[in-house]
């Protein structure tokens, strides 16, 4: 029964990590490739990585299984941010059916930093009285 497991776990990995592949090959910008890679990959690794602890059934196999899929979801996403702070400062651009840029107009080049929220995307920060109490302190 641990094999069936074990198969059909090894099977899920192979064919997300395919979807990865795919995704790299098939998404028009480095962001979108990114994502694709970020999150398919690991997940596809991850599932890997049990199908082999379950097919092992040792205690020592198991304990760098769970190090090894530890270590990937607090890595994988942080790399991923970092890669793509760089290249948006390198400036590859972004696919031109993009809709939303976040980052435009917010992002210092020269300090590389934040410069705080930009005007169109404030948040309506006005104070609202709750439910049912239409006057204050009533």
């Amino acid at each position: 029964m641990a094999d069936l497991f074990s198969l059909i776990l090894m099977i899920i990995g192979s064919v997300f990590m395919l979807l990865a592949a795919i995704g790299v090959v098939r998404m028009p910008d480095l962001y979108l490739r990114m994502s694709a890679t970020s999150k398919a990959a690991t997940l596809g690794v991850i599932c890997v990585m049990l199908a082999a602890a379950l097919h092992f059934n040792d205690f020592a196999i198991t304990a760098r299984v769970i190090a090894i899929i530890v270590f990937l979801v607090l890595t994988a996403p942080v790399a991923a941010h970092k890669i793509a702070r760089a290249a948006y400062l390198a400036g590859p651009g972004l696919w031109p059916g993009t809709r939303c840029d976040e980052l435009e107009g917010r992002y210092d080049h020269d300090k590389q930093e934040l410069t705080g929220v930009a005007a169109h995307a404030r948040p309506d920060t006005r104070a609202v009285a709750p439910p049912g109490n239409s006057t204050p302190g009533a």
